[in-house]
């Protein structure tokens, strides 16, 4: 079982910055793929960004492409996803996913662990 901590959501303004982290424990991340997902109120779970086990592959969603970037450091067991130039529309409850095996996906369905989420809200 591996257990997903989120941290470091608040409230910024628009066109400022948050560095959220995902820290694991329970197993090493090193064999997992690791992916961010956010919902808001009303909206279905959506697809963020990814990164394989190795760090060597990363994918995004086009509408944070340039302005938000996955990491992994699996010394540590930590995800970050580094957001800059937020956006009202990226007001949502993020959450760090998991899943065993060396593909990114980015449908919510082929990740296996869950975090309980961090709220991002980012005020006009």
């Amino acid at each position: 079982q591996v257990q997903l901590v989120e941290s470091g959501g608040g409230l910024v303004q628009a066109g400022g910055s948050l560095r959220l982290s995902c820290a694991a424990s329970g197993h090493m991340l090193s064999t997992y793929t690791m992916g961010w997902f956010r919902q808001a109120p009303g909206k279905e779970r959506e697809f963020v960004a990814a990164i394989s086990w190795s760090g060597s592959s990363t994918m995004y969603t086009d509408s944070v492409k340039d302005r938000f970037t996955i990491s992994r450091d699996n010394a540590k067991n930590t995800v970050p996803l580094q957001m800059n130039s937020l956006k009202p529309e990226d007001t949502a409850v993020y959450y760090c996913a998991a899943r065993e095996g060396a593909y990114t996906y980015s449908d919510p369905v082929y990740y296996d662990y869950w975090g309980q989420g961090t709220q991002v809200t980012v005020s006009s």
